[in-house]
């Protein structure tokens, strides 16, 4: 008989009818709590199959047997460790906010070019101080967990990346606080103090992020099937489906179906998948 793995994962609690199912199924040969704040999360073995109710707004997650041990794990920046996208934020202070989070949202969407829109979002940012930059990182939102997460990863041996769509002169600061160990973003031309409207250098797109994180896996010495992405949109494809786990954090149809597992309440809960207790 060949058993499977699904952890599930709700908030703030499991919904008892289901646990009920659950615990009733012949097809169920065991179930774990693994915790009960700030998610309920439970450890499920079964012979079958779990069917999880949409309407229960419940996380399930079919986990390979060998989860990744003191890897690596690399994270998207906008909307994943952050609440928002930083394009957005610089957009609003050019007064060209809703044009330029329409874009986004299509972007993410992978309903245009990422290359191409970036770079018709960044034209919309012309003529700002510089300074602006420094102003927005210290605005920025992490998501809920994403510290705890990070730093009980770190304790676990992990190597934390960040690869983002978005721009290094924002995500550096970030990145130190968070204590990330490599950071790749695109990088914002400044001329005479002011933004010109252009990227330098290479465009971080769906294929670069992969390669990113190939190459930090080289660097560091181990396989990919150690490695996990988090990520949120299109953009992320490409990382999340090469990484041994794949993890889509509050994300877009477009990413979900590439991904190993759902995240949607708590960044803590990228813990629960790679068994690492708190």
């Amino acid at each position: 008989m060949i058993e499977n793995r699904v952890t599930v994962l709700a908030a703030p609690h499991l919904d008892p009818g289901f646990l009920n199912e659950l615990e009733s199924s012949s097809a169920v040969t065991g179930i774990r709590e693994l915790s009960q704040v700030p998610v309920s999360v439970v450890e499920v073995r079964h012979s079958g199959t779990i069917e999880v109710p949409p309407e229960l707004g419940i996380d399930k997650a079919t986990l390979p047997e060998q989860r990744p041990r003191r890897g690596i794990i690399c994270f998207d920046c906008d909307s994943t460790l952050i609440t928002g996208e930083v394009i957005d934020m610089l957009a609003a202070h050019a007064g060209r906010a809703a044009e330029v989070a329409e874009v986004t949202e299509r972007a993410m969407r992978g309903e245009l070019d990422f290359a191409e829109s970036l770079r018709e979002r960044v034209a919309a940012l012309a003529g700002l101080n510089a300074s602006i930059l420094e102003e927005t990182a210290a605005a920025l939102e992490l998501s809920p967990g994403v510290e705890e997460t990070i730093r009980v990863l770190k304790a676990e041996g992990f190597t934390v990346a960040i690869v983002s769509g978005g721009f290094i002169q924002v995500l550096d600061p970030l990145a130190a606080k968070l204590g990330a160990d490599y950071v790749s973003a695109n990088t914002l031309e400044i001329k005479d103090g002011k933004l010109t409207g252009k990227v330098t250098g290479q465009i971080i797109d769906r294929a670069v992020k992969e390669e990113f994180l190939r190459e930090v896996a080289q660097k560091v010495g181990v396989g990919m099937e150690h490695t996990v992405a988090v990520g949120d949109g299109a953009n992320d494809i490409d990382m999340v489906r090469a990484a041994g786990l794949g993890v889509a954090y509050k994300a877009k149809p477009a990413l979900k179906e590439f991904a190993d597992a759902e995240v949607n309440f708590h960044m803590t809960q990228v813990l629960h998948l790679l068994g690492v207790r708190r």
